[in-house]
């Protein structure tokens, strides 16, 4: 009985140990899984902190993404929206503008103004490329033509209006862009066919080609020039604008406004018709007088002409008259006799 006792004791020792075990291991797993779940969870606030970071950033700039992968895939659109807004300005920043203006302005001395214009355009870093100036007292003129750097061109409009009263203003532009860039890539082709002639050139064999190749070479050569010519007329167009200022006395009668562009109406024909008769007899009256001294030229000589047949004398043959021939006398009359 005693055995069978220890045996039952040591049994319920052994369950309760392995029950101890068994609880210790679940316990140990639960701090396993809080430990973990912890780790899982840290990393997220953290990057949900890195996200909350880059919307504030974001907030800041120019947009804001709603959540970690929409940040993640906004940031790279968001720098190449930013490159792609720098790469507009840029281009607008390279336009090929061409800006023209007319400027008339009313002022009390009409040398005074114009010599301190002069000096404004060499400030600007510009030059006057025409100066028409005509004195009568109160009623003087001054026409002046400036090119001034296309930066400048408007605030020297702004100060020559401010010289005195602004009676009439005009100013145009036209955008040669495309021009530009149709000349840059047709002298690029040009230049390069230029030394391709040039190559076949030095490979030629015979006379014939020799003297071809030349004719090709200098007919490139010739188009490659004109277009660089074209170039840089367009290059001094847009880098130096072009303003005509009109400087006008006290008293000076400004000149009629430009014609409208309206060209259709009767009173358009007709005055059209009447500009073209007028000039078409001031060409008439051009023509007669420059026709008028051959004509009293050649009017003197046949007067000297005619002067010089009458008074030249008559043969005696001519004056005597022609003979009357005379008929001979029959035979039979004379037997009459």
């Amino acid at each position: 009985m005693g055995s069978v006792r220890r045996g039952r004791a040591m049994a319920a020792l052994a369950a309760g140990g392995l029950a101890a075990g068994l609880a210790l291991a679940g316990c140990g797993a639960s701090a396993n899984d809080s430990g973990s779940s912890g780790d899982a969870v840290a990393p997220a606030a953290a990057e949900g902190g890195g996200s909350v970071a880059r919307e504030q950033t974001n907030a800041g700039g120019d947009a804001s993404a709603p959540d970690q992968a929409k940040a993640a895939e906004g940031a790279p659109n968001q720098t190449q929206a930013q490159g792609g807004a720098g790469d507009v300005d840029l281009v607008v920043d390279q336009r090929q503008i061409i800006y023209t203006g007319s400027i008339m302005v009313r002022v009390e001395n009409v040398e005074r103004t114009a010599a301190e214009i002069t000096s404004l355009v060499a400030g600007a870093g510009g030059f006057i490329g025409g100066d028409k100036r005509t004195d009568d007292g109160g009623r003087s003129e001054a026409v002046l033509t400036l090119r001034v750097p296309a930066n400048r061109f408007t605030s020297v409009v702004d100060e020559i209006a401010g010289k005195g009263t602004d009676d009439r203003r005009e100013i145009s532009t036209q955008d040669v862009t495309e021009d530009v860039v149709d000349l840059d890539a047709r002298i690029i082709t040009q230049r390069a066919r230029v030394e391709s002639a040039r190559r076949l050139l030095g490979q030629a064999k015979t006379i014939n080609d020799l003297v071809s190749l030349e004719n090709e070479l200098g007919r490139r050569e010739a188009d490659l020039a004109s277009l660089e010519g074209k170039k840089r007329r367009l290059a001094d167009l847009t880098a130096l604008s072009t303003i005509t200022a009109t400087l006008l006395g006290p008293d000076a009668q400004a000149p009629p406004p430009p014609p409208d562009d309206d060209n259709t109406g009767f009173l358009t024909g007709l005055r059209g018709g009447w500009n073209a008769f007028t000039a078409t007899l001031g060409v008439a009256l051009t023509v007669l007088g420059a026709l008028v001294p051959w004509l009293v030229l050649v009017g003197l000589g046949l007067l000297v002409f005619v002067y010089v047949r009458r008074r030249r004398p008559r043969p005696a043959a001519a004056l005597a008259g022609p003979a009357i021939p005379t008929q001979p006398v029959a035979a039979d009359e004379t037997e009459k006799v």
